[in-house]
This record gives C-alpha cells, sequence and structure tokens, in this order.
C-alpha cells in the first residue's frame, strides 16, 4: 500500500470511529491544550477525535486506536488485527522490552510509577533498577507472551516478535535524525494523556540543539575537526554509516571522515588494512570510539591502542595529543559494569 493511501485509510478510520463517538461524549472532547503535533519524526502521526487518537505508525503499517476510558466507545470497541490495535488510556499499567528501550522517555514523562514489567534488568536507569528491587516493576519472560497479558500495554521495539493485541512498536531508531528520534517521546505521552509533559520535554531538547548547533555553525575557523566515529567488533574496524550520528557531528561543527574515504571496514589482522587505517587515523582531529565492550570499565585508552595495533607507536594520531579520544558509557545496575 503507498504511503498516500496509508494516511487515506488512517483519516478514514479516524472519521469512522468520530462519527462513532460524537453525540455520546461531546463533554469529553480533546482540548487543544491536550494534543501533540509531529514537526520532525517522519515515521509516526497522530489524529485526534472528540474522545479518541489514533497513532499511524509507519514502520509496522499499523494504526493504533487510543481510546479514552471516560467514554462510552472505551467499553465497546476493541480491535486487534494487523492493522489496527485499540487500547484504553490512559493506561493502568505497562511492561516494556528493555533490552533496547530507552527508558528515560518514560522517565522524562514521570510515567515510572506505571510501569511494572520489564523483559531484562540490565538497564541504565538508577530509578527503574530501584522499583525492580523494590518489587514494584518485575521481570518478565520474553519467550513466554502469555505474561504480558496482564498490562494495558506492552512497549517494544522488535517488530519482528510475535505479537499480542497488547504490543505496541516503538520505533525512534528508524529515524534517521537526533530531533526525529527524540520527538518519539511524543509517542509514549499520547498513551498516558501526557501530551503536554511530552511536548515540554521535546521543545526544551529541541531548543538546546538547535542552540549548539547555531553556535557551533557560528564559528569562523577556516577548517573543520575532522571525526571519525568508529566500532571494533570481531577484529574488524568500522566507520559508521547511521545517518543520526552522522548528524550529530555535522551539527556539532564536525567533519564526518567517512565523506573523504573509500573504503568502511578495515581489518587488523590484513597488514594493507592496518596500513591504510593508521593512515587515516593520523589525518582526524577527533575519535569517537563506540566499541561494545561486556567490560567497559576496564576499558581504557590501552585497549583501544591494541584494538588498532598501535601500542607501540602512536605518534602520529592527533587525536591523543588534543585529548580528543571519546567513549560513553552508563552504569549498569548496581555492579561496576556499566552500559556501553
Amino acid at each position: 500500500m503507498s504511503s498516500s493511501c496509508s494516511i487515506r485509510f488512517t483519516q478514514l478510520l479516524v472519521f469512522a470511529v468520530w462519527f462513532m463517538s460524537w453525540g455520546n461524549d461531546a463533554e469529553n472532547a480533546v482540548k487543544p491544550s491536550d494534543i501533540s503535533k509531529v514537526e520532525d519524526a517522519q515515521n509516526f502521526h497522530i489524529y485526534y477525535g472528540q474522545t479518541f487518537k489514533v497513532i499511524k505508525n509507519a514502520i509496522d503499517g499499523r494504526s493504533y486506536l487510543l481510546i479514552q476510558n471516560n467514554s462510552r466507545m472505551a467499553a465497546r470497541t476493541k480491535y486487534c488485527t494487523a492493522r489496527i490495535k485499540s487500547f484504553v488510556i490512559p493506561m493502568s499499567n505497562y511492561s516494556v522490552g528493555t533490552d533496547f528501550f530507552p527508558v528515560s522517555f518514560f522517565e522524562l514523562l514521570g510515567l515510572l510509577s506505571s510501569m511494572k514489567g520489564m523483559t531484562s534488568e540490565s538497564v541504565a536507569s538508577g530509578c527503574v533498577l530501584k522499583l525492580y528491587q523494590g518489587g514494584e516493576i518485575g521481570l518478565v519472560n520474553k519467550s513466554e507472551p502469555l505474561q504480558f497479558s496482564q498490562y494495558a500495554a506492552h512497549f517494544t521495539t522488535d517488530s519482528d516478535q510475535p505479537q499480542a493485541c497488547n504490543f505496541a512498536n516503538f520505533a525512534p531508531f528508524g529515524e534517521d535524525g537526533p530531533l526525529r528520534r527524540a520527538e518519539w517521546i511524543k509517542f509514549l505521552g499520547i498513551f498516558a494523556n501526557a501530551e503536554a509533559r511530552a511536548n515540554q520535554v521535546y521543545n526544551a531538547v529541541k531548543e538546546n540543539y538547535l542552540c549548539l548547533a547555531r553556535v557551533a555553525a557560528g564559528k569562523t575557523k577556516p577548517f573543520k575537526p575532522i571525526v571519525a566515529w568508529m566500532e571494533f567488533y570481531n577484529g574488524v574496524w568500522s566507520f559508521t554509516k547511521e545517518a543520526f550520528k552522522l548528524k550529530y557531528v555535522e551539527d556539532a561543527g564536525g567533519e564526518n571522515v567517512d565523506s573523504s574515504i573509500n573504503k568502511m571496514t578495515y581489518n587488523i589482522s590484513n597488514a594493507d588494512d592496518l596500513e591504510q587505517l593508521h593512515a587515516i587515523l593520523c589525518t582526524v582531529d577527533v575519535v569517537i570510539d563506540g566499541t561494545y565492550t561486556l567490560e567497559p570499565a576496564n576499558y581504557t585508552q590501552s585497549t583501544f591502542l591494541e584494538n588498532i595495533d598501535a601500542a607501540a607507536d602512536k605518534s602520529c594520531f592527533a587525536f591523543l595529543a588534543n585529548q580528543s579520544l571519546w567513549r560513553f558509557d552508563k552504569r549498569n545496575q548496581n555492579s561496576l559494569a556499566l552500559d556501553s
């Protein structure tokens, strides 16, 4: 189905549900101050009726019909098809597939008290871990789908897994820009009638981001710093091709190294590859090392140099002299381990 046909289908759904609810719940009508508008994200859209909302998710092609719990329609309307799912809102509780889910979005929305289940205890949020350790959040086995039925909604980033009627696919990772990803906080806020808070958080993030981007753009230096965002896996270094990371570098006033090279991966066991990698790194000003490791607390500059096979000779690496070898890790649980 084409994107234009998908939009028409969603608009038809909105009209049909609006017609069903008109005249019965006028007193519950949505107020203009209670809505969110999608400004930057490309992969979800929001539509409002009198006592319901519709989210169109362009990643999985589904429409989520969110019905206010104080409307007549809440008790008599239920959808669970390949195209439409319905939820009664605000949701009383929810669970999260925390393997790859940014639970900080819920934290920023002030909704952690309603979070009652998660699929992994490997999260960086101290608040979530405290609730889990206090018994407020339970651990759910994701291989047993029936366990999710106890929650009003289960949010997941894995659209390929078998999904029950209460599953909602949260897909900011399909966006190619940092702000587009951040705006998905509105997707979550709408399930809790928390649009005002979602708007506030996103507007603050966007204002700060654009302010910093303007400062970077206003720099008058003749040359931009060259940045290599790279990762090491199974003996191979690769320069990132992820659009949102490249956008981060550009908006911060840097220039991505990959725009000037014709090869993206380098095997350190291959002498020619290693020599080319060293030559490229000798031309860059900043290195962002996104290498995943099971023990990030023990990942040091020496580890990086060993991984590029340059522990003995590092004299030409300007990014080391400038102290511009960067990593960012978060604490995982209460151990000394870090979540890269």
